[in-house]
């Protein structure tokens, strides 16, 4: 456990709470809300009114996921992240999951994404072929990772700028669309509900539309990550989560809202039918023509590279600290000279390019989803399986609402992965296995690094 102590001491404490909200908006707010909007109205029966409950829920759930994370992130301010809390709180194998599967798609599969869905948009109009937008997006990726490699100063500079610029056009379409909008959009959720459908079907039919505004709202799990690298963890990581996540949702809510003002519902229901999911871009230039239409995209697209950043800033720091457990190669455990774990940044954007090359956006949002809600599920969980293992451990913050929060996040949780699997059993199944594939790898690394469980002395060291 020296190995752990020793690493986390020259770790600079550079980030404060502007920069944490800043990592947790900017790697939140993306590519997911200009698109996922139309995704959720199509599960909600193209109801308006249901789709912006299925918001609302999905922000609410995220928020009492982020107040579970705080608690976590406060009594632990340790860098890795999920990977940690997992690794005490059930058997290192699961943290090693949690990690591994990261890596392997997780988070290296949202780098990958983010830069395809940063390139995308432009597609039409500059009439890029597929092949040029993997390029684009490989060059984008490149790029981040070079300024990663340069020091966690510079990159959470990046993500304060990034966050401030991203959030003009979504504050831009809200303004107009509420104040200039004509239209009078029915937001009577009733009109999801068909005849004859029963209390459970409406159950499902809400957590499915529901399941889909997750992808936009992940994101509020990673500011744990770099947790020791705050200036005041146990004061700043709860702020910054609580702050970050009940902005965004309602941005979120008010941007369809905006939407729904200004598209007329028939006219929402053909653009999707026939592919156009940019819903906000269409807005914008039905407000302001074409100016208004390339201030989005610019938005959006600089949006999108601060995600891509953030990612690039995050992820790395759960794969040094396996490996300074002795659960990854020992290189990953290695800071270069500027006290940055090199290394894991360079092999996650490898890992990330590799999946531009071999997938599509589509291909790698429908993969992302399941995986990552479950692993958020058992971190939920571990908040109340620390209590009771380290009741002694010290809580500067606990989930406001005590255990019943807890366990209701829970059952959001749990109702939705159901709900899901149900509905889509593909993909979900190949979420359900990548944990599961994991699991012998993490027993190669045991056997041939050994494992170093850490303990509640040794991380009140890392204060």
């Amino acid at each position: 456990m020296e190995k752990v102590k020793k690493a986390a001491a020259h770790l600079k404490r550079e980030i404060g709470l502007f920069g944490g909200v800043s990592l947790v908006a900017g790697m939140t707010i993306g590519s997911g809300i200009y698109y996922l909007g139309s995704y959720v109205l199509e599960r909600a029966n193209m109801s308006m009114g249901m789709a912006l409950l299925c918001w609302i829920i999905g922000g609410v759930i995220s928020i009492l996921g982020g107040l579970c994370f705080a608690e976590l992130g406060a009594e632990m301010p340790v860098t890795g992240g999920m990977t940690t809390y997992l690794s005490k709180a059930y058997h290192p194998c699961v943290g090693f999951i949690n990690g591994f599967s990261g890596f392997l798609l997780t988070g290296s599969g949202s780098i990958a994404a983010l830069a395809l869905a940063c390139v995308t948009p432009f597609q039409e109009e500059f009439v890029l072929s597929d092949i040029w937008v993997k390029i684009i997006a490989i060059a984008i990726i490149c790029i981040f990772t070079a300024i990663n490699l340069y020091g966690v100063k510079h990159a959470s500079s990046f993500q304060n700028f990034s966050m401030v610029v991203r959030v003009i056009p979504l504050i831009l379409i809200i303004f107009i669309g509420i104040f200039f909008g004509k239209e009078t959009p029915n937001l009577n959720p009733g009109t999801a509900i068909q005849e004859g459908t029963s209390f459970t079907g409406v159950i499902s039919m809400i957590a499915f539309a529901t399941f889909a505004s997750l992808w936009a709202y992940e994101g509020w799990t990673n500011l744990n990550t770099v947790a020791g690298e705050m200036k005041n963890p146990r004061k700043h990581l709860p702020l910054a989560i609580i702050i970050s996540m009940g902005f965004i949702t309602l941005v979120y809510t008010l941007f369809n809202l905006a939407i729904y003002r200004v598209i007329p519902s028939e006219e929402v229901n053909s653009m999707i039918a026939n592919g156009n999911l940019y819903l906000g871009t269409e807005t914008a230039y039905r407000i302001m023509g074409n100016f208004g239409k390339w201030i989005v995209m610019i938005g959006m697209c600089i949006g999108i590279i601060g995600t891509v950043n953030g990612d690039c800033l995050v992820f790395p720091r759960t794969y040094y600290a396996m490996a300074r457990g002795g659960y990854f190669w020992k290189k990953f455990g290695e800071l270069n000279s500027h006290s940055v774990p090199g290394f894991s940044i360079l092999m996650s954007s490898a890992i990330s390019i590799v999946l531009v090359v071999f997938n599509s956006l589509q291909q790698l949002t429908d993969l992302l989803i399941t995986t990552s809600a479950l692993l958020n599920l058992l971190a939920v969980i571990a908040v109340l399986i620390f209590r009771k293992k380290y009741p002694d451990m010290k809580r500067p913050y606990k989930v406001w609402g005590g255990v019943p929060v807890i366990v209701l996040t829970i059952l959001f949780f749990v109702v939705l992965l159901v709900n899901q699997f149900v509905s889509d059993i593909r993909s979900s199944l190949i979420g359900f296995a990548i944990p599961v594939l994991c699991v012998p790898v993490y027993f190669y690394f045991r056997k041939k690094n050994g494992g170093v469980e850490y303990n509640n002395d040794e991380l009140e060291e890392l204060e």
